[in-house]
């Protein structure tokens, strides 16, 4: 038996099909895409819920010191919502009197503003007859500081 060749046939070259095109992506670039979108779209909604609620917080205060209408109501104001905002860090903190409840206050700041500083007004101001009102004023803003400080850790 002798082995004839085969015959041969016309065949042409091959020619790779076109590259696949850049658009529309693939299904899972696609998922990815949403998936990072969700991320940012929900991290801008925590940032913006999180601003509002500060900006609430914020109003309280200032509501409530508007509400009091001399100087020795707002330090009497003051002292209630940061009892109130202590409470939140530690549920017995409300019951401090005095020096221990002033040195809470100054507890974690860096500046010392309650035990030595405008913050002292707390101590006896509410019960004076009368109260300066830059020294009023003075307390608002470190009052104001720790308040929103404690409201936005809790």
């Amino acid at each position: 038996m002798s082995l004839q060749p085969a015959p041969s046939l016309p065949l042409k070259d091959v020619h790779p099909g076109l590259a696949p095109a850049w658009w529309p992506p693939a299904p899972g670039w696609w998922m990815l895409l949403s998936a990072l979108l969700l991320l940012v779209v929900g991290i801008g909604l925590w940032f913006h819920l999180r601003r509002r609620r500060i900006n609430a917080v914020s109003r309280y205060f200032d509501d409530a010191l508007a509400r009091a209408e001399t100087p020795v109501a707002k330090i009497a104001a003051m002292s209630e919502l940061l009892r109130r905002a202590a409470r939140r860090i530690d549920p017995q903190a409300d019951r401090l009197q005095g020096d221990d409840w002033l040195s809470f206050l100054d507890a974690g700041s860096k500046r010392p503003a309650f035990l030595d500083g405008p913050g002292a007004l707390l101590r006896d101001g509410a019960f004076r007859p009368e109260a300066d009102p830059a020294d009023v004023e003075a307390l608002r803003l470190v009052a104001r500081r720790r308040y929103l400080d404690w409201m936005r850790r809790a």
